[in-house]
Protein backbone atom coordinates (compact mmCIF):
# COMPACT_ATOMS: atom_id res chain seq x y z
CA UNK A 1 0.00 0.00 0.00
CA UNK A 2 2.85 2.35 0.85
CA UNK A 3 4.53 1.84 -2.53
CA UNK A 4 1.28 2.22 -4.46
CA UNK A 5 -0.19 5.24 -2.69
CA UNK A 6 2.73 6.84 -0.78
CA UNK A 7 0.76 7.06 2.45
CA UNK A 8 3.58 8.44 4.63
CA UNK A 9 4.35 11.23 2.18
CA UNK A 10 0.70 12.28 2.38
CA UNK A 11 0.60 12.06 6.18
CA UNK A 12 -2.02 9.33 6.33
CA UNK A 13 -2.50 5.68 7.33
CA UNK A 14 -4.31 2.68 5.91
CA UNK A 15 -6.94 3.05 8.63
CA UNK A 16 -7.58 6.69 7.79
CA UNK A 17 -7.82 5.86 4.09
CA UNK A 18 -10.30 3.04 4.69
CA UNK A 19 -12.43 5.30 6.87
CA UNK A 20 -12.23 8.09 4.29
CA UNK A 21 -13.22 5.79 1.43
CA UNK A 22 -16.10 4.28 3.36
CA UNK A 23 -17.31 7.73 4.38
CA UNK A 24 -17.25 9.00 0.79
CA UNK A 25 -19.10 5.92 -0.41
CA UNK A 26 -21.83 6.29 2.20
CA UNK A 27 -22.16 10.00 1.43
CA UNK A 28 -22.80 9.27 -2.25
CA UNK A 29 -24.44 5.84 -2.04
CA UNK A 30 -27.72 7.60 -2.75
CA UNK A 31 -26.76 7.66 -6.44
CA UNK A 32 -27.33 3.88 -6.52
CA UNK A 33 -30.97 4.51 -5.70
CA UNK A 34 -31.53 7.87 -7.38
CA UNK A 35 -29.93 7.18 -10.76
CA UNK A 36 -32.04 4.08 -11.56
CA UNK A 37 -35.14 6.00 -10.50
CA UNK A 38 -34.35 8.93 -12.80
CA UNK A 39 -33.17 6.99 -15.84
CA UNK A 40 -36.03 4.49 -15.60
CA UNK A 41 -38.25 7.50 -16.40
CA UNK A 42 -36.42 7.54 -19.73
CA UNK A 43 -37.51 3.97 -20.41
CA UNK A 44 -34.37 2.21 -19.16
CA UNK A 45 -34.63 -0.90 -16.92
CA UNK A 46 -33.96 0.14 -13.33
CA UNK A 47 -31.95 -2.96 -12.42
CA UNK A 48 -29.73 -2.52 -15.47
CA UNK A 49 -29.10 1.12 -14.59
CA UNK A 50 -28.32 0.15 -11.00
CA UNK A 51 -25.61 -2.24 -12.17
CA UNK A 52 -24.25 0.21 -14.74
CA UNK A 53 -24.09 2.93 -12.09
CA UNK A 54 -22.17 0.74 -9.64
CA UNK A 55 -19.77 -0.83 -12.14
CA UNK A 56 -18.93 2.41 -13.99
CA UNK A 57 -18.37 4.20 -10.68
CA UNK A 58 -16.02 1.44 -9.50
CA UNK A 59 -14.11 1.33 -12.80
CA UNK A 60 -13.62 5.09 -13.11
CA UNK A 61 -12.72 5.44 -9.43
CA UNK A 62 -10.09 2.70 -9.69
CA UNK A 63 -8.47 4.59 -12.56
CA UNK A 64 -8.47 7.69 -10.35
CA UNK A 65 -6.92 5.68 -7.51
CA UNK A 66 -4.09 4.00 -9.40
CA UNK A 67 -3.44 6.51 -12.18
CA UNK A 68 -3.78 9.81 -10.28
CA UNK A 69 -3.56 8.73 -6.61
CA UNK A 70 -6.29 11.19 -5.63
CA UNK A 71 -9.02 10.62 -3.00
CA UNK A 72 -11.68 11.51 -5.56
CA UNK A 73 -14.61 9.19 -6.30
CA UNK A 74 -16.60 9.23 -9.53
CA UNK A 75 -20.14 8.16 -10.43
CA UNK A 76 -23.06 9.12 -12.65
CA UNK A 77 -23.54 12.85 -12.16
CA UNK A 78 -26.63 14.35 -10.60
CA UNK A 79 -28.18 17.03 -12.79
CA UNK A 80 -26.68 15.39 -15.86
CA UNK A 81 -28.92 12.35 -15.32
CA UNK A 82 -31.94 14.61 -14.94
CA UNK A 83 -31.05 16.41 -18.18
CA UNK A 84 -30.76 12.96 -19.79
CA UNK A 85 -34.17 11.73 -18.65
CA UNK A 86 -36.32 14.84 -18.51
CA UNK A 87 -34.98 17.00 -21.34
CA UNK A 88 -33.11 15.07 -24.03
CA UNK A 89 -35.16 11.87 -24.08
CA UNK A 90 -38.57 13.61 -24.25
CA UNK A 91 -37.30 15.85 -27.09
CA UNK A 92 -36.11 12.83 -29.04
CA UNK A 93 -39.32 10.93 -28.30
CA UNK A 94 -41.30 13.86 -29.68
CA UNK A 95 -39.39 13.39 -32.94
CA UNK A 96 -40.64 9.83 -33.14
CA UNK A 97 -37.36 8.20 -32.11
CA UNK A 98 -37.75 4.67 -30.76
CA UNK A 99 -35.79 4.08 -27.54
CA UNK A 100 -34.44 7.65 -27.44
CA UNK A 101 -32.24 6.76 -24.48
CA UNK A 102 -29.99 4.88 -26.91
CA UNK A 103 -29.34 8.10 -28.86
CA UNK A 104 -28.62 9.89 -25.59
CA UNK A 105 -26.11 7.22 -24.54
CA UNK A 106 -24.45 7.70 -27.94
CA UNK A 107 -24.12 11.43 -27.24
CA UNK A 108 -22.52 10.66 -23.87
CA UNK A 109 -20.10 8.27 -25.58
CA UNK A 110 -19.08 11.07 -27.96
CA UNK A 111 -18.71 13.46 -25.02
CA UNK A 112 -16.35 11.04 -23.29
CA UNK A 113 -14.24 10.59 -26.41
CA UNK A 114 -13.95 14.37 -26.82
CA UNK A 115 -12.89 14.63 -23.18
CA UNK A 116 -10.15 12.05 -23.74
CA UNK A 117 -8.85 14.10 -26.67
CA UNK A 118 -8.99 17.31 -24.61
CA UNK A 119 -7.06 15.56 -21.85
CA UNK A 120 -4.31 14.56 -24.29
CA UNK A 121 -3.83 18.19 -25.34
CA UNK A 122 -3.95 19.24 -21.66
CA UNK A 123 -6.81 21.72 -22.17
CA UNK A 124 -8.62 20.74 -18.98
CA UNK A 125 -5.36 20.39 -17.05
CA UNK A 126 -4.31 23.93 -17.95
CA UNK A 127 -7.78 25.21 -17.08
CA UNK A 128 -7.56 23.80 -13.55
CA UNK A 129 -4.08 25.20 -12.94
CA UNK A 130 -4.58 28.66 -14.48
CA UNK A 131 -7.79 29.59 -12.67
CA UNK A 132 -6.84 32.58 -10.40
CA UNK A 133 -6.31 31.82 -6.71
CA UNK A 134 -9.26 33.91 -5.51
CA UNK A 135 -11.50 32.10 -7.98
CA UNK A 136 -10.23 28.73 -6.76
CA UNK A 137 -10.98 29.68 -3.17
CA UNK A 138 -14.38 31.07 -4.13
CA UNK A 139 -15.20 27.89 -6.06
CA UNK A 140 -14.24 25.77 -3.06
CA UNK A 141 -16.38 27.86 -0.69
CA UNK A 142 -19.23 27.87 -3.21
CA UNK A 143 -19.13 24.09 -3.42
CA UNK A 144 -19.35 24.08 0.36
CA UNK A 145 -22.58 26.06 0.25
CA UNK A 146 -23.81 23.93 -2.64
CA UNK A 147 -23.41 20.64 -0.77
CA UNK A 148 -24.98 22.16 2.34
CA UNK A 149 -28.06 22.91 0.24
CA UNK A 150 -28.00 19.34 -1.09
CA UNK A 151 -27.83 18.01 2.45
CA UNK A 152 -30.59 20.27 3.75
CA UNK A 153 -32.82 19.33 0.81
CA UNK A 154 -32.14 15.63 1.36
CA UNK A 155 -33.24 15.99 4.96
CA UNK A 156 -36.25 18.08 3.88
CA UNK A 157 -35.01 20.86 6.14
CA UNK A 158 -35.53 23.22 3.21
CA UNK A 159 -38.40 22.81 0.77
CA UNK A 160 -39.87 24.90 -2.08
CA UNK A 161 -41.79 27.79 -0.62
CA UNK A 162 -45.00 29.54 -1.60
CA UNK A 163 -43.92 32.90 -2.95
CA UNK A 164 -40.30 32.21 -1.96
CA UNK A 165 -37.49 30.19 -3.50
CA UNK A 166 -37.37 27.95 -0.46
CA UNK A 167 -38.58 27.78 3.10
CA UNK A 168 -38.02 25.73 6.23
CA UNK A 169 -39.45 22.21 6.23
CA UNK A 170 -41.41 20.48 8.97
CA UNK A 171 -39.25 20.97 12.05
CA UNK A 172 -41.00 18.09 13.84
CA UNK A 173 -40.38 15.56 11.06
CA UNK A 174 -37.96 12.71 11.83
CA UNK A 175 -35.90 13.61 8.75
CA UNK A 176 -35.18 17.14 9.98
CA UNK A 177 -34.72 16.18 13.63
CA UNK A 178 -32.43 13.23 12.96
CA UNK A 179 -30.34 15.14 10.40
CA UNK A 180 -29.79 17.90 12.98
CA UNK A 181 -28.88 15.30 15.62
CA UNK A 182 -26.44 13.75 13.14
CA UNK A 183 -24.69 17.10 12.62
CA UNK A 184 -24.34 17.52 16.38
CA UNK A 185 -22.91 14.00 16.71
CA UNK A 186 -20.29 14.74 14.05
CA UNK A 187 -19.48 18.09 15.67
CA UNK A 188 -18.97 16.56 19.12
CA UNK A 189 -16.84 13.71 17.78
CA UNK A 190 -14.78 16.20 15.76
CA UNK A 191 -14.25 18.33 18.86
CA UNK A 192 -12.82 15.32 20.70
CA UNK A 193 -10.72 14.41 17.62
CA UNK A 194 -12.30 11.00 17.17
CA UNK A 195 -11.34 9.46 13.82
CA UNK A 196 -14.23 8.58 11.53
CA UNK A 197 -16.53 11.20 13.05
CA UNK A 198 -18.42 11.72 9.80
CA UNK A 199 -18.83 7.98 9.16
CA UNK A 200 -20.08 7.46 12.71
CA UNK A 201 -22.50 10.36 12.20
CA UNK A 202 -23.97 8.77 9.07
CA UNK A 203 -24.31 5.34 10.71
CA UNK A 204 -25.81 6.77 13.90
CA UNK A 205 -28.38 8.84 12.02
CA UNK A 206 -29.40 5.78 9.97
CA UNK A 207 -29.77 3.63 13.11
CA UNK A 208 -31.90 6.32 14.76
CA UNK A 209 -33.96 6.39 11.57
CA UNK A 210 -34.56 2.64 11.77
CA UNK A 211 -35.67 3.04 15.39
CA UNK A 212 -37.98 5.87 14.29
CA UNK A 213 -39.53 3.59 11.67
CA UNK A 214 -40.00 0.70 14.12
CA UNK A 215 -41.68 3.00 16.65
CA UNK A 216 -43.95 4.57 14.03
CA UNK A 217 -42.45 8.07 14.11
CA UNK A 218 -41.01 7.69 10.60
CA UNK A 219 -44.20 6.77 8.78
CA UNK A 220 -44.29 4.89 5.49
CA UNK A 221 -46.80 5.03 2.66
CA UNK A 222 -48.03 7.19 -0.21
CA UNK A 223 -49.18 9.96 2.12
CA UNK A 224 -45.63 10.62 3.33
CA UNK A 225 -43.76 9.42 0.26
CA UNK A 226 -41.43 7.46 2.57
CA UNK A 227 -40.22 3.95 1.93
CA UNK A 228 -38.68 1.61 4.48
CA UNK A 229 -35.09 2.30 5.46
CA UNK A 230 -34.74 -1.24 6.82
CA UNK A 231 -32.89 -3.51 4.34
CA UNK A 232 -35.25 -5.87 2.51
CA UNK A 233 -33.80 -9.15 1.21
CA UNK A 234 -37.08 -10.67 0.02
CA UNK A 235 -36.88 -11.97 -3.58
CA UNK A 236 -33.15 -11.46 -3.39
CA UNK A 237 -31.00 -12.33 -6.42
CA UNK A 238 -27.37 -11.09 -6.25
CA UNK A 239 -26.71 -11.32 -9.99
CA UNK A 240 -30.01 -9.92 -11.24
CA UNK A 241 -28.70 -6.35 -11.80
CA UNK A 242 -25.69 -7.53 -13.83
CA UNK A 243 -27.79 -9.89 -15.91
CA UNK A 244 -30.22 -7.08 -16.69
CA UNK A 245 -27.39 -4.69 -17.62
CA UNK A 246 -25.73 -7.04 -20.12
CA UNK A 247 -29.10 -7.94 -21.63
CA UNK A 248 -30.67 -4.49 -21.87
CA UNK A 249 -28.20 -1.59 -21.84
CA UNK A 250 -24.67 -2.78 -22.61
CA UNK A 251 -23.41 -1.00 -25.77
CA UNK A 252 -26.97 -0.23 -26.91
CA UNK A 253 -25.98 2.76 -29.03
CA UNK A 254 -27.92 4.33 -31.90
CA UNK A 255 -25.55 5.98 -34.39
CA UNK A 256 -28.22 6.30 -37.08
CA UNK A 257 -29.63 9.48 -35.54
CA UNK A 258 -26.33 11.33 -36.14
CA UNK A 259 -26.66 11.10 -39.93
CA UNK A 260 -30.28 12.29 -39.87
CA UNK A 261 -30.01 15.14 -37.32
CA UNK A 262 -26.30 16.04 -36.94
CA UNK A 263 -26.87 19.59 -35.62
CA UNK A 264 -29.31 18.55 -32.93
CA UNK A 265 -27.00 15.72 -31.93
CA UNK A 266 -24.09 18.15 -31.57
CA UNK A 267 -26.21 20.42 -29.33
CA UNK A 268 -26.95 17.43 -27.07
CA UNK A 269 -23.27 16.49 -26.94
CA UNK A 270 -22.28 20.10 -26.20
CA UNK A 271 -24.72 20.38 -23.30
CA UNK A 272 -23.35 17.25 -21.62
CA UNK A 273 -19.77 18.25 -22.44
CA UNK A 274 -20.11 21.75 -21.07
CA UNK A 275 -21.68 20.95 -17.71
CA UNK A 276 -19.40 17.98 -17.05
CA UNK A 277 -16.27 19.92 -17.99
CA UNK A 278 -16.72 22.65 -15.42
CA UNK A 279 -18.42 20.53 -12.76
CA UNK A 280 -15.34 18.30 -12.77
CA UNK A 281 -12.94 21.25 -12.67
CA UNK A 282 -14.86 22.78 -9.76
CA UNK A 283 -14.94 19.51 -7.84
CA UNK A 284 -11.20 18.87 -8.27
CA UNK A 285 -10.37 22.38 -7.13
CA UNK A 286 -12.64 22.01 -4.10
CA UNK A 287 -11.19 18.64 -3.07
CA UNK A 288 -7.63 19.87 -3.71
CA UNK A 289 -8.09 22.80 -1.35
CA UNK A 290 -9.66 20.59 1.29
CA UNK A 291 -6.71 18.17 1.48
CA UNK A 292 -3.93 20.63 0.56
CA UNK A 293 -3.00 18.98 -2.75
CA UNK A 294 -2.06 22.24 -4.48
CA UNK A 295 1.65 22.93 -4.90
CA UNK A 296 3.54 26.16 -4.07
CA UNK A 297 2.30 27.70 -7.32
CA UNK A 298 -1.32 26.96 -6.47
CA UNK A 299 -1.48 24.27 -9.15
CA UNK A 300 -2.76 20.72 -8.91
CA UNK A 301 -0.08 18.11 -9.67
CA UNK A 302 -1.08 15.22 -11.95
CA UNK A 303 -4.44 16.84 -12.60
CA UNK A 304 -4.28 15.55 -16.17
CA UNK A 305 -4.44 12.00 -14.87
CA UNK A 306 -7.46 12.82 -12.72
CA UNK A 307 -9.23 14.36 -15.70
CA UNK A 308 -8.39 11.33 -17.85
CA UNK A 309 -10.02 9.09 -15.25
CA UNK A 310 -13.14 11.23 -15.53
CA UNK A 311 -13.12 10.99 -19.35
CA UNK A 312 -12.58 7.22 -19.46
CA UNK A 313 -15.28 6.83 -16.81
CA UNK A 314 -17.76 8.66 -19.01
CA UNK A 315 -16.99 6.38 -21.97
CA UNK A 316 -17.32 3.24 -19.85
CA UNK A 317 -20.54 4.52 -18.29
CA UNK A 318 -22.08 5.09 -21.72
CA UNK A 319 -21.06 1.57 -22.78
CA UNK A 320 -22.56 0.01 -19.66
CA UNK A 321 -25.74 2.08 -19.81
CA UNK A 322 -25.70 5.11 -17.56
CA UNK A 323 -25.46 8.89 -17.81
CA UNK A 324 -22.23 10.93 -17.65
CA UNK A 325 -19.72 9.76 -15.04
CA UNK A 326 -18.08 12.65 -13.23
CA UNK A 327 -16.04 13.47 -10.12
CA UNK A 328 -18.21 13.80 -7.03
CA UNK A 329 -18.09 16.72 -4.65
CA UNK A 330 -19.03 14.26 -1.87
CA UNK A 331 -15.39 13.16 -2.08
CA UNK A 332 -14.75 15.99 0.36
CA UNK A 333 -16.54 13.98 3.08
CA UNK A 334 -13.87 11.31 2.81
CA UNK A 335 -11.13 13.93 2.82
CA UNK A 336 -12.61 15.49 5.96
CA UNK A 337 -12.64 12.00 7.53
CA UNK A 338 -8.91 11.59 6.91
CA UNK A 339 -8.57 10.33 3.31
CA UNK A 340 -5.63 11.74 1.38
CA UNK A 341 -4.63 9.29 -1.37
CA UNK A 342 -5.93 6.94 -4.02
CA UNK A 343 -6.46 4.28 -1.36
CA UNK A 344 -9.48 6.30 -0.25
CA UNK A 345 -10.82 6.15 -3.81
CA UNK A 346 -10.00 2.45 -4.13
CA UNK A 347 -11.95 1.72 -0.93
CA UNK A 348 -15.00 3.48 -2.35
CA UNK A 349 -14.59 1.61 -5.65
CA UNK A 350 -14.57 -1.76 -3.90
CA UNK A 351 -17.68 -0.81 -1.94
CA UNK A 352 -19.43 0.12 -5.18
CA UNK A 353 -18.69 -3.39 -6.48
CA UNK A 354 -19.85 -4.98 -3.22
CA UNK A 355 -23.07 -3.01 -3.50
CA UNK A 356 -24.01 -5.16 -6.49
CA UNK A 357 -24.64 -8.14 -4.23
CA UNK A 358 -25.62 -6.21 -1.12
CA UNK A 359 -27.80 -3.62 -2.80
CA UNK A 360 -30.74 -4.06 -0.39
CA UNK A 361 -28.51 -2.65 2.38
CA UNK A 362 -27.05 0.27 0.47
CA UNK A 363 -30.35 1.27 -1.10
CA UNK A 364 -31.83 1.46 2.40
CA UNK A 365 -29.59 4.34 3.54
CA UNK A 366 -31.85 7.42 3.45
CA UNK A 367 -30.78 10.85 2.29
CA UNK A 368 -31.41 12.34 5.75
CA UNK A 369 -28.68 10.01 7.10
CA UNK A 370 -26.07 11.32 4.67
CA UNK A 371 -27.25 14.92 5.09
CA UNK A 372 -25.24 15.52 8.31
CA UNK A 373 -22.02 14.61 6.48
CA UNK A 374 -22.75 16.99 3.62
CA UNK A 375 -23.74 19.82 5.96
CA UNK A 376 -20.68 19.45 8.16
CA UNK A 377 -18.27 19.21 5.24
CA UNK A 378 -19.90 22.30 3.75
CA UNK A 379 -19.08 24.06 6.99
CA UNK A 380 -15.44 22.97 6.71
CA UNK A 381 -15.15 24.11 3.10
CA UNK A 382 -16.54 27.55 3.92
CA UNK A 383 -13.30 28.33 5.78
CA UNK A 384 -11.71 29.02 2.39
CA UNK A 385 -13.48 32.39 2.40
CA UNK A 386 -11.05 33.49 5.12
CA UNK A 387 -8.15 32.95 2.67
CA UNK A 388 -9.69 35.11 -0.05
CA UNK A 389 -8.48 38.64 -0.70
CA UNK A 390 -11.34 41.12 -0.76
CA UNK A 391 -9.26 44.31 -0.73
CA UNK A 392 -7.04 43.66 -3.75
CA UNK A 393 -7.80 43.31 -7.45
CA UNK A 394 -11.51 43.98 -8.05
CA UNK A 395 -11.68 41.24 -10.72
CA UNK A 396 -10.40 38.66 -8.23
CA UNK A 397 -12.82 39.90 -5.59
CA UNK A 398 -15.95 39.94 -7.73
CA UNK A 399 -15.05 36.75 -9.61
CA UNK A 400 -14.59 34.83 -6.37
CA UNK A 401 -17.79 36.31 -4.93
CA UNK A 402 -19.88 35.23 -7.92
CA UNK A 403 -18.39 31.74 -7.74
CA UNK A 404 -19.53 31.52 -4.12
CA UNK A 405 -23.09 32.76 -4.45
CA UNK A 406 -24.16 31.37 -7.81
CA UNK A 407 -23.53 27.71 -7.00
CA UNK A 408 -26.10 27.32 -4.21
CA UNK A 409 -28.54 29.88 -5.60
CA UNK A 410 -28.67 28.35 -9.10
CA UNK A 411 -28.12 24.79 -7.86
CA UNK A 412 -25.19 24.34 -10.23
CA UNK A 413 -21.43 24.18 -9.74
CA UNK A 414 -20.95 24.96 -13.43
CA UNK A 415 -23.01 28.16 -13.17
CA UNK A 416 -20.87 29.38 -10.29
CA UNK A 417 -17.72 28.88 -12.33
CA UNK A 418 -19.39 30.49 -15.36
CA UNK A 419 -20.31 33.72 -13.58
CA UNK A 420 -16.97 33.78 -11.76
CA UNK A 421 -14.88 33.50 -14.92
CA UNK A 422 -17.02 35.81 -17.07
CA UNK A 423 -17.04 38.58 -14.47
CA UNK A 424 -13.29 38.12 -13.86
CA UNK A 425 -12.38 38.44 -17.55
CA UNK A 426 -14.67 41.43 -18.15
CA UNK A 427 -13.32 43.31 -15.13
CA UNK A 428 -9.72 42.55 -16.09
CA UNK A 429 -10.36 44.09 -19.51
CA UNK A 430 -12.17 47.15 -18.12
CA UNK A 431 -9.49 47.82 -15.49
CA UNK A 432 -6.70 47.67 -18.07
CA UNK A 433 -5.17 44.38 -16.93
CA UNK A 434 -5.79 42.41 -20.08
CA UNK A 435 -2.25 41.03 -19.98
CA UNK A 436 -3.15 39.12 -16.82
CA UNK A 437 -5.64 36.98 -18.74
CA UNK A 438 -4.17 33.60 -19.64
CA UNK A 439 -5.24 32.20 -23.05
CA UNK A 440 -7.05 29.36 -21.30
CA UNK A 441 -9.20 31.90 -19.45
CA UNK A 442 -10.06 33.52 -22.79
CA UNK A 443 -11.11 30.12 -24.17
CA UNK A 444 -13.22 29.50 -21.07
CA UNK A 445 -14.79 32.94 -21.45
CA UNK A 446 -15.75 32.22 -25.06
CA UNK A 447 -17.18 28.81 -24.12
CA UNK A 448 -19.30 30.38 -21.40
CA UNK A 449 -20.44 33.13 -23.76
CA UNK A 450 -21.57 30.46 -26.22
CA UNK A 451 -23.30 28.66 -23.38
CA UNK A 452 -25.21 31.81 -22.40
CA UNK A 453 -26.25 32.39 -26.03
CA UNK A 454 -27.64 28.84 -26.30
CA UNK A 455 -29.55 29.39 -23.05
CA UNK A 456 -30.99 32.70 -24.27
CA UNK A 457 -32.04 31.15 -27.58
CA UNK A 458 -33.61 28.20 -25.75
CA UNK A 459 -31.34 25.71 -27.50
CA UNK A 460 -30.08 24.36 -24.17
CA UNK A 461 -30.97 24.69 -20.52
Amino acid sequence: MEKLFKLKAHGTTVRNELIGGTTTFLAMAYILAVNPSILSAAGMPAQAVFAATAVSAAFATMIMAFFANYPVVLASGMGLNAYFAYTVVPQLAAQGITDPWRVTLTAILMEGIIFILLSFVKFRETLVNKVPENLKLGISAGIGLFIVSVGLSGAEAIVPGSGTISTFGNIASPEVVLAFVGVLIIAVLTHYKINGAILIGIASTWIFGIIAELTGWYQLGEATGNISIIPDFSNYSPFAPLESMFSNTFCKFDFGYITVNPINFLVIVFAFLFVDLFDTVGTLIGVAHECNMLDENGELPKVGRALMADAVGTVSGAMLGTSTVTSYVESTTGVAAGGRTGLTALTSAVLFLLSLSLYPIFLAIPSFATAPALIFVGLLMMKNITKMKFDGDIADTVGGFFAIIMMPFTNSIANGIMFGIISWVILKVITGKIKDIHPIMWISFVLFAIRIITMVLGIAS
